[in-house]
């Protein structure tokens, strides 16, 4: 005689082990996708700052820059530094991260002021091959 033996599915003979992991996996990829907003709306929040936008303009209207790193200058990576707004008047201290064919640098900015009219003490491109600091606001190619 003949007797059929039922067997259990995949999920039935692992289900103590797979629950757990996929839950474990789960949490995982929420907490992961969870930083990545956040550091995107940090990003996208300083990528839209007057600040920003004067910065990369400066740099990418600059001869010696252009000379140094290449054209064209795009953005290297995730912007760091803060940027704070109260009543309309904001402040701001970036570095942002920039490249060209010729090489990388950095921008570094530090300013404040309402809406699109900005007073910066300080915007200048650290050169990373030649540690070469080119200032921006003394440069005799503005406009």
């Amino acid at each position: 005689m003949e007797e059929n033996i039922e067997r259990k599915g995949w999920f039935g003979r692992n289900w103590k082990w797979a629950v757990p992991t996929g839950g474990c996996l789960l949490i995982i990829v929420l907490i992961v996708a969870f930083v990545g907003t956040i550091a995107v709306g940090v990003t996208s929040m300083m990528s839209d700052s007057q600040a920003y936008i004067d910065a990369m303009e400066m740099v990418k209207n600059n001869p010696e820059v252009m000379e140094r790193i290449g054209e064209p200058i795009e953005t290297n990576g995730m912007s760091g530094g803060s940027i704070n707004y109260s009543n309309g008047f904001g402040e701001a201290e970036l570095t942002i991260p920039i490249k060209g064919p010729k090489g990388e640098a950095t921008i570094r900015v530090e300013g404040q002021g309402k809406d699109t009219n900005w007073t910066y003490d300080t915007m200048d491109v650290y050169i990373d091959e030649t540690n070469e600091i080119i200032n921006l606001l003394e440069s005799e190619f503005l406009d």
